[in-house]
């Protein structure tokens, strides 16, 4: 079975150009990313004789190699001085020198400079544990970097090198949006680090899920070779600019199987934003959830086509139940572009700018209506009150919370969920031999309801013989009954 793959090492695979590759060059040359009335076929031999050179000398300079070191400190597996009765007489001190050693780990992926002054964005599962991260440019120029977002919801971030005032070579986003099926596409990165690689194809398909990758399953699919290392490269349009991020791969072995996804630009946009302004993503709040119309819905709903999110839920005074939106309600599409699904919602909404308003378009009872919802960032309501829990009771030594929609954001969960929320378990704890996870949302105990953090405090501070613990892990809901 085949993987959504992000960077991992494979063998490289080579293979030739076609002749219908190489007509489909010409096309692109000859379309100059003009409208899709103007594309032709090519018409001479000089036509077919046309070369990709032009864009991507304009365009590589500004795709960069993105070096990371993390060091890790590992012990010599098998150490007599591991054993715990050793270890009582000499404690952490090994007296023959057989000491945690530092191990020096290195990767490398790609990155696209995307402001003149060096802000270059790349994957955040490039840098991530990164303590150093250094950025080498097209003619070998190479600078230390510094990280101001991490996004992981995305999967993105954004440097910023140490250019001392020098203007760098950038790229120029497109509209991901007027991207088409069967546009053709460069991808530009750093192959199992080769060296700078072009390669080219088209774009396969577009709004395209791929599991596993980010929180927002709406990605660019190209036939490009993309392989690791070309993961935060750049995919670009027949016109220069950026149209995606080059983040993951479909693949058995490791290598490029001609199913390549790439974060579209609009994305993108929206970290580069956060960093501009301060270096946090703040996303708006719609305050509503939904499923995705099937068949089955749709039939229910007598709608010809399965498309549209049928509203399940709605926050209490959120922006979405303010506007006007109902459970039952099908959102059809928002500033006109057509919701097909679960995901198209939220990547369209998580594209926008707060402030000002998106327009809604619904069917309610089979008709058609338009709602202007407000772009508010998710709030902190409850405050989160961060709390370490102690006491003789199975939650001692965890780290609990309030779960707020902004504090569900940061988290990667849906923001409609409430409660009481893990952030963390010490290390031989009681919460820890119990086996509490971070993001263990607390459900109940002893049969009460956990709504607040007060509410689970009072709760363990009676005495119990036993204790009934609901939580929900995911998508589960778990119980257990642990002894007082």
């Amino acid at each position: 079975m085949g993987a959504i793959r992000r960077d991992r090492p494979g063998r490289p695979r080579h293979r030739g150009a076609s002749r219908a590759g190489r007509l489909l060059c010409a096309v692109l040359l000859m379309a100059g990313g003009v409208a899709a009335a103007d594309v032709r076929v090519p018409a001479s031999r000089a036509e077919i004789s046309l070369s990709f050179a032009p864009l991507a000398k304009a365009a590589a300079p500004a795709v960069v190699n993105v070096y990371t070191t993390r060091r890790v400190r590992a012990r010599r597996a098998g150490s007599l001085f591991d054993d715990p009765f050793f270890r009582r007489f000499f404690g952490g001190a090994h007296p023959f020198g057989n000491a945690p050693r530092e191990r020096v780990h290195n990767s490398l992926g790609s990155g696209v400079i995307v402001r003149p002054e060096g802000l270059v964005v790349t994957n955040d599962h490039v840098i991530e544990n990164a303590d150093e991260i250094r950025v080498v440019l097209a003619d070998r120029r190479e600078y230390s970097a510094e990280v101001v977002v991490r996004d992981s919801r995305t999967d993105l971030a954004v440097l910023r090198v140490a250019a001392a005032g020098q203007r760098l070579p950038h790229l120029e986003l497109r509209d991901s949006d007027t991207l088409e099926v069967g546009d053709i596409v460069l991808a530009i990165g750093n192959p199992f680090g080769v060296g700078q690689t072009v390669t080219s194809g088209i774009v396969s398909a577009l709004a395209r899920p791929a599991d596993g990758v980010s929180d927002f399953s709406f990605f660019i699919q190209t036939d490009a070779a993309i392989n690791p290392g070309n993961s935060g490269g750049a995919l670009i349009s027949g016109d220069g600019r950026l149209a995606g991020i080059n983040t993951a791969i479909y693949s058995r072995a490791g290598g490029s199987n001609g199913i390549g996804f790439a974060i579209p630009s609009n994305m993108v946009a929206t970290v580069i934003r956060a960093a501009v302004a301060g270096g946090k993503v703040v996303r708006p709040w719609l305050g509503a959830g939904g499923q995705s119309v099937d068949r089955e819905l749709a039939k229910g709903l007598g709608r010809s086509r399965a498309v549209g999110v049928l509203i399940n839920r709605l926050h209490e005074g959120g922006p979405a139940q303010r506007a006007g939106l109902r459970v039952g309600d099908v959102v059809l599409s928002v500033n006109g572009r057509e919701i097909a699904d679960a995901n198209a919602l939220k990547f369209r909404i998580a594209t926008l700018g707060t402030g000002g308003t998106a327009r809604l378009e619904i069917l309610r009872r089979g008709q058609r209506r338009a709602l202007h919802v407000a772009l508010a960032p998710p709030p902190e309501e409850p405050p989160r009150n961060v709390t370490v829990l102690g006491g003789r009771n199975p939650f001692a030594g965890a780290e609990v919370a309030n779960l707020s929609p902004a504090l569900a954001e940061e988290l990667s969960l849906d923001t409609a969920r409430a409660g009481v929320i893990v952030l963390g378990v010490a290390d031989g704890s009681p919460a820890a031999r119990v086996g509490f996870e971070r993001r263990d949302i607390v459900v109940g105990v002893n049969g009460r309801r956990i709504g607040r953090v007060r509410d689970l405090g009072r709760v363990l501070k009676r005495q119990a013989g036993q204790w009934r613990i609901e939580i929900e892990r995911g998508a589960r809901r778990l119980s257990v009954v642990i002894p007082g």
